[in-house]
């Protein structure tokens, strides 16, 4: 029997069961407010329409967009490829290097515009900077993606998030189907559910690390010893981590979203206290045997030789080996993670294009050869 689609948005999606299973009740925590209030209402920086796809019952989110070229990333393949792709190249440390990429940037920008480049719908796309997969099989994805092309058949179909470590079956089947594989950032994976996890270096910074929150007075906290009195501190936290110092186009979470995490345990909530102030934070997820964390953050106006990113990425490989998980660690502080026994990998995005008329399909087919060209040799020779 060929898998059943069917899509749901806010209207209709009361007539939609949700599987009584460990994922379609988080999925159901997680998705249902979302639907109801809007994406704006809990990142900030998404103006996105959202829909639930069932295949075969199991709930998928999918996202629309027409064009919203301020959007975070998670929505906008704009801001991913010229936006933030801009601000990253300051870590190149080439003046030259960097005037002709950013040149180059703006030219691809401009052109990208004119062929609707952000006329998109994502598959699996949870708003989060990385989308962790549920188990569905390769008939299944090609269901949801027939089902999306008849939904949509003005838009690129695009399926974030996919490496070769925990997605291989899909990269496989979504080639041969004629998806694209566009290159869109590298990716830290660390192996703590491996028996003979780390070497001796790895451990021994592991167990300094681990020690301390210890020596500095800080005591560990966890969902039960947060309450909605800690939202605007979490916020904070993560606003001092991924926005400020890094970049505005990460998702920018709000109170509400924060409030159904800690609520509903959509995302497991750990941080580090001081005399009663909270000044780290992590929030991560698990799903088929993976973990992720997209809340990070701590207090940067704090002395940096504190060590609180040591800290609190201590209490996440702790948590990840205690439960036996793949720890994936997103992008970022590419020689911290490699100290610390991570493994780099490409991180793509499967596209389906072929559908489109040429004059708005060539801009995918032109990305991938250029990232494969020029960006894949650069991640890896500057180890970003």
């Amino acid at each position: 029997m060929n898998p059943r689609a069917e899509l749901y948005d806010a209207s209709s999606i009361h007539s939609y069961r949700w599987p009584d299973t460990e994922y379609g009740r988080y999925a159901e925590r997680y998705l249902l407010p979302l639907l109801k209030q809007g994406s704006g209402h809990y990142v900030r920086n998404v103006r996105a329409r959202l829909f639930v796809l069932s295949v075969d019952g199991i709930p998928v989110p999918v996202t629309v967009n027409e064009e919203e070229y301020d959007n975070s990333y998670v929505c906008s393949p704009y801001t991913h490829y010229v936006s933030y792709a801009k601000q990253e190249l300051a870590l190149l440390g080439s003046r030259t290097l960097i005037a002709a990429l950013e040149a180059l940037l703006t030219g691809i920008g401009l052109a990208l515009k004119l062929s609707r480049f952000n006329r998109v719908v994502h598959v699996n796309n949870w708003l989060l900077s990385t989308n962790l997969y549920p188990a569905l099989s390769g008939e299944q994805w090609e269901s949801a993606l027939d089902a999306l092309l008849t939904a949509f058949p003005e838009h690129a179909v695009v399926f974030r998030s996919l490496n070769p470590a925990l997605n291989a079956s899909e990269l496989d089947r979504l080639r041969r189907r004629g998806c694209l594989l566009v290159p869109s950032r590298q990716i830290y994976l660390l192996g703590t559910d491996e028996p003979d996890f780390g070497n001796a270096k790895v451990r021994w910074l592991l167990k300094r690390d681990g020690r301390l929150a210890g020596k500095l007075g800080y005591e560990a906290a966890d969902a039960q010893g947060m309450t909605e009195a800690d939202l605007p501190r979490i916020e904070e936290l993560y606003r001092m981590l991924y926005l400020d110092k890094y970049s505005y186009h990460n998702p920018q979470f709000t109170q509400p979203f924060l409030a159904n995490a800690l609520r509903e345990g959509t995302l497991e909530l750990y941080g580090f206290r001081k005399n009663g102030r909270l000044d780290a934070v992590l929030g991560f997820y698990v799903r088929e045997g993976a973990m992720t964390t997209p809340l990070f953050g701590y207090d940067t106006s704090l002395p940096k030789e504190l060590g609180l990113y040591r800290m609190l990425s201590a209490r996440l490989i702790e948590l990840a080996r205690e439960r036996g998980l793949l720890l994936h660690e997103s992008s970022g502080a590419a020689q911290f993670k490699r100290n610390r026994g991570a493994r780099a990998e490409v991180e793509y995005s499967a596209v389906f294009a072929r559908h489109l008329p040429i004059g708005r399909r060539w801009s995918w087919t032109a990305l991938e050869r250029l990232l494969n060209l020029i960006g894949v040799p650069l991640l890896r020779k500057y180890k970003l």
